[in-house]
Formats: structure tokens, C-alpha cells, sequence
């Protein structure tokens, strides 16, 4: 005799092959809600926001500030320039002791002759330290490292002795040459070692093998390829010889005009300030520093990202 199987067996079947496929819940419990990697995106872009905030608002100021009258920037220095005006530029450009055009000009052949010679003393060092093994390279690289960690102004005074000594005080020669010592050649050779690492040795010796001397060798071949460590260089150098501010002040003293940044100085009354015509200077001495990057920017990124795919 057949007997036939209660209703309730039926459903105890049906959600057994039901929980046969089913998500476990403690896998189903794992399950994200997306809420807090949304907060964590928000914050990180309110922290870029911030960080992005503290370095522009500086540039903003200055360059809202330099087509405003004196009035307009007392009564609210954070609004743009309406009407603006070139009142400020024209004024620091026509001073009648010639502060700004002679500091422009004084930083412009101090950069430029800085890293003139900084650029191949730099390359050519860094090219023989590359090729060498052993301690003597690891005695050099950590010499250069002092350099760069040791603060300039700790040896701003012996290099003011050394200057005198050689009769190189108060004059831009003297200022050019310690230059080129501390911690602008050690960045150089510091950037020029690591790619000059990546110069396959074939090449080099199958130079060698033709006839190549080692300056050759250096100049026409080597040179080429760190062309984006030569344009990282120039950029770091230039811009930090261009800011410089106390050893132009120390070493050439109280000459008017010597340096952009000296001469930003010196419009600083002690009483009172002319805003409008300080941040005209502020707008004339950060001009060339821009048009130079943005003329070598190419270079420049190809050297900051030269690695990474590989």
C-alpha cells in the first residue's frame, strides 16, 4: 500500500535544494555596502583639496594682488583685480635705482653661469663615479650625501673666510663660485649618477674600441642619453640659485640691485610697505623662472618618470 508523503515533507525538500546554492551568511554578511570606501575617497580628495589650497593661495594672492592699487589691496587683498591695472609693474620697472632691471639681471647671468658650469662638473663626476666599483665609489657618493644634508647656512661663514682669503669677497665671481660647491653639485651628481647607471657598458666599450677617448666618450654619447637628467637639473639648480637670498646678501653685501631676491628685500620699508609695488616685483622675478620650465617641461617630466614602466 502506497503512502503518501505529508505537504510539510514537500517544503522541507524544496528548502533543502534551495539552501544548496545559497551564499553562506557569513559570506553573505561580508557583502560591502560601498559607504565607506565613499568616505574614504571623500576624505582623501578634501586632503588633496586642502594641501592643493595651502600652495596656490599664495600664488593667487600674488598675482591678484600685483594689478591692484594700494587702496584695494589694504581694503580686501583676497578679491581679483577689477578694473586692473599695470600701475604696480610700470612703477618697479622705472624705479630710479634701477632695483628690479639690475636684479633681474644680476640673477639671470648668476643662474645661468651657476649651472653652466654646474651641469658638466656634475655629469662629468658623476660619469666617472658610475663606471667605478667598490669603496672608493661608496667613500665618494657619501661625501656627496654630506653635502646635501648639511644646512647651508652652517658653512655660509667659512665659505664668506674662504672667499676673502682668495680675494673673491663681495663680488659675483665670489658668489658663482660657491655655487658651485655644497649642496648644488652633490643634488647633480646625485641625479646624473643614477642615470648614467643605466648607460648599457656596450656601448661605452664599443666606443672605446673605435678610438674614443673618455671625454669623448662623455660629451657625444653619454650626454645625449641623460638629456632628461640634464633638464631635471637645470630646473632644480636654476630655481634654487634664483631664490637664493642669503648669500647674495652675505657675500656681495649691501649693493642695491644685486639680486632679485636682495632687491625684493630692500623694498621692504621699515615703516611702512608698498604693497601694490612689492607684489609687482613678487610678479616680475617669478616671470622667467615659469617661462624656463615651461620651455623645458618636456624634459623635465621624462626625467621624473624615467623608470617607471620599466
Amino acid at each position: 500500500m502506497t503512502t503518501v508523503a505529508p505537504s510539510g515533507g514537500t517544503r522541507e525538500r524544496t528548502s533543502l535544494a534551495a539552501g544548496i546554492g545559497a551564499v553562506p551568511p557569513e559570506r553573505a554578511g561580508a557583502r560591502p555596502t560601498g559607504r565607506p570606501r565613499r568616505f574614504g575617497g571623500r576624505f582623501r580628495i578634501l586632503v588633496a583639496a586642502a594641501v592643493t589650497l595651502v600652495f596656490v593661495a599664495p600664488i593667487y594672492l600674488m598675482l591678484v594682488n600685483a594689478f591692484k592699487s594700494q587702496d584695494d589691496i589694504l581694503a580686501n587683498p583676497i578679491t581679483p583685480p577689477w578694473p586692473p591695472t599695470l600701475e604696480n609693474v610700470t612703477q618697479a620697472l622705472t624705479r630710479p635705482d634701477n632695483l628690479i632691471p639690475l636684479g633681474l639681471r644680476n640673477s639671470l647671468i648668476v643662474a645661468v653661469v651657476s649651472v653652466a658650469l654646474l651641469v658638466p662638473l656634475g655629469s662629468a663626476f658623476s660619469f666617472y663615479i658610475s663606471r667605478r666599483r667598490g669603496r672608493t665609489k661608496a667613500a665618494i657618493l657619501v661625501a656627496f650625501a654630506a653635502g646635501l644634508m648639511i644646512p647651508p647656512q652652517v658653512t655660509l661663514l667659512p665659505t664668506i673666510k674662504i672667499l676673502t682669503w682668495i680675494g673673491l669677497d663681495h663680488t659675483y665671481p665670489g658668489l658663482i663660485l660657491s655655487n658651485l660647491g655644497g649642496g648644488y653639485l652633490s643634488f647633480a651628481v646625485f641625479v646624473y649618477v643614477g642615470f648614467m647607471r643605466s648607460v648599457p657598458d656596450e656601448i661605452i666599450q664599443a666606443a672605446r674600441l673605435d678610438g674614443a677617448s673618455g671625454l669623448r666618450v662623455w660629451w657625444q654619447i653619454v650626454m645625449p642619453l641623460v638629456r632628461p637628467a640634464t633638464a631635471t637639473v637645470v630646473i632644480f639648480l636654476t630655481l634654487w640659485i634664483w631664490n637664493d637670498f642669503l648669500n647674495p646678501l652675505f657675500i656681495l653685501g649691501p649693493l642695491q640691485g644685486q639680486t632679485i631676491t636682495t632687491g625684493l628685500y630692500l623694498t621692504i620699508g621699515q615703516y611702512s610697505v608698498d604693497y601694490g609695488q612689492l607684489f609687482g616685483i613678487m610678479f616680475l622675478a617669478g616671470i622667467l623662472p615659469v617661462l624656463g620650465y615651461l620651455t623645458v617641461q618636456k624634459q623635465f617630466v621624462a626625467g621624473l618618470t624615467s623608470g617607471a614602466s620599466k
